[in-house]
């Protein structure tokens, strides 16, 4: 009798104890739509449930779990949840059962306790529907990773979604190739225009089968609560500016932007690029550019490792155009050297400080700051204190003058912080960039344009 009661008693302290890691290391997604119409949230594991506007859905992922989240749009399901969506449709069900949706559908993907850590990405490999914002909601991890640009409308013609709701296909779906479909494994998978043109739009995403960079994928500890929100509400994020990059030089450059990644930009070529306004960044321009198929080549001035789409900082020297927009402030930085003139300058009524860098600085660079790709900063040559600035006893030198006296409004050295370096305008403002080359006019223009979220996704961006 003894024996059966100490067993029972084993018993229920095993079966607390289980319920207790459980819950201690399960993980809660809460899945909301902030979009202007129904949508049919999707989970593997999980199933799928109806959310009309602002609607939330909880669910709990024990660990061990692999799985994704998507929302399914233009969905009709009868009392047996039985039915069709048009974009994310899972076997025509209600609540889907562990195949994934149908494509158009953007993804929200997860695995939870891998080695401590919960990996999670947003994946347009199957295409997209609808903006995403997917984020950490526990302590200590802060990781927020979103897809909120326009890509519905900007979509190329091939990819576009022919009829029913708007969506933009993924290119495996369309084409049915290896070089899309990555069918022979990673050594034969590479990034495609398709892929780059997904990137530069969401730079956080997963944008084809083997994209596994360190900004494709993102990890939380063990135990972290995360949220999926469909149609995040931007004016809580802090909105989004539009960058439009336009070319009027020429000849070609590669306009690059960290984060983002770049592009080339043929004379007379615009590109668009969204931004959350609660980044901060750099763009530039690359100049005398080889890449290959892959995005893999090099620059002669503002190289990014040899990639086409840059994952970090450009290779001195390239004039910069810098920004934080949570801050609203902005700055024309000549601290890492100059290849091409450049104005920086607000468009909107309530703002009219412009600032310019129009000097002519190669021609008259000094010889020991020369550079094929234009000129150079004293740091990148000497690698000293008194230039690079590594200890607090940093102040103008003789280069920083130089640099100075030909274009004023310029910051010219690491510690450049007078009124003359850095400008700041009210939030909403927009802007425009524009570069300069003497001889051959070499024009980027970069409004920045503060948006409200979308009213619909078939409807274009309503500006503030």
């Amino acid at each position: 009798m003894r024996s059966c009661v100490s067993s029972f008693f084993l018993l229920v302290l095993l079966l607390l104890f289980s319920t207790i890691v459980y819950f201690t290391h399960a993980a809660r997604f809460d899945i909301k739509n902030n979009c202007p119409y129904t949508v049919w949230a999707a989970a593997t594991p999980g199933g799928g449930k109806k959310l009309n506007t602002y609607d939330v859905w909880a669910i709990d992922m024990k660990p061990g779990t692999n799985g994704r989240i998507w929302a399914r749009t233009g969905c009709s399901f009868n009392e047996a949840g039985i039915g069709t969506c048009e974009t994310g449709d899972c076997g025509g069900v209600l609540e889907c059962e562990g195949s994934g949706g149908q494509p158009p559908n953007t993804l929200a993907e997860f695995s939870l306790d891998t080695a401590n850590k919960d990996f999670f990405d947003i994946s347009l490999v199957d295409g997209f529907n609808v903006p995403i914002d997917f984020s950490s909601t526990s302590a200590p991890c802060t990781r927020s990773i979103e897809c909120v640009a326009d890509i519905n409308n900007e979509c190329t013609a091939e990819l576009k979604v022919k009829t029913g709701s708007v969506g933009c296909n993924n290119p495996c779906t369309v084409f049915q190739t290896d070089e899309y479909c990555c069918t022979s494994g990673p050594d034969n998978c590479k990034p495609t225009n398709f892929s780059r043109f997904f990137k530069t739009r969401c730079p956080d995403a997963y944008v084809y089968s083997y994209d596994d960079r360190r900004s494709s994928t993102f990890t939380c500890p063990t135990g972290t609560n995360y949220s999926v929100v469909f149609c995040p509400d931007i004016k809580q994020k802090g909105s989004v500016t539009r960058f439009n990059i336009t070319n009027n030089c020429p000849f070609t450059v590669w306009a690059a932007i960290v984060p983002g990644g770049g592009w080339q930009l043929e004379s007379g070529q615009t590109r668009s690029h969204d931004m959350s306004s609660d980044k901060e960044g750099r763009i530039w321009a690359r100049t005398g550019c080889i890449f290959n198929s892959t995005g893999h080549g090099r620059c002669d001035s503002g190289d990014c490792d040899g990639l086409l789409e840059c994952q970090v900082n450009g290779r001195a020297p390239n004039t910069l155009a810098e920004f934080k927009l949570r801050q609203n402030f902005f700055n024309i930085s000549l601290v890492e050297g100059f290849n091409v003139p450049m104005e920086f300058s607000p468009t909107s009524e309530q703002c009219y400080q412009g600032i310019k860098c129009a000097a002519d600085i190669n021609k008259q660079c000094p010889m020991e700051l020369r550079d094929p790709g234009g000129c150079n900063n004293p740091c990148t040559v000497f690698n000293n204190d008194q230039f690079c600035c590594k200890s607090s006893n940093c102040g103008s030198t003789s280069y920083s003058q130089f640099f100075k006296s030909l274009c004023p409004d310029a910051y010219t050295y690491p510690l450049d912080d007078d009124s003359t370096s850095t400008f700041s305008c009210p939030g909403r403002t927009n802007y425009k960039k524009v570069l300069v080359n003497y001889s051959a006019l070499l024009v980027l223009e970069i409004p920045f344009v503060t948006t409200r979220i979308m009213s619909t996704l078939d409807d274009d961006i309503s500006f503030i």
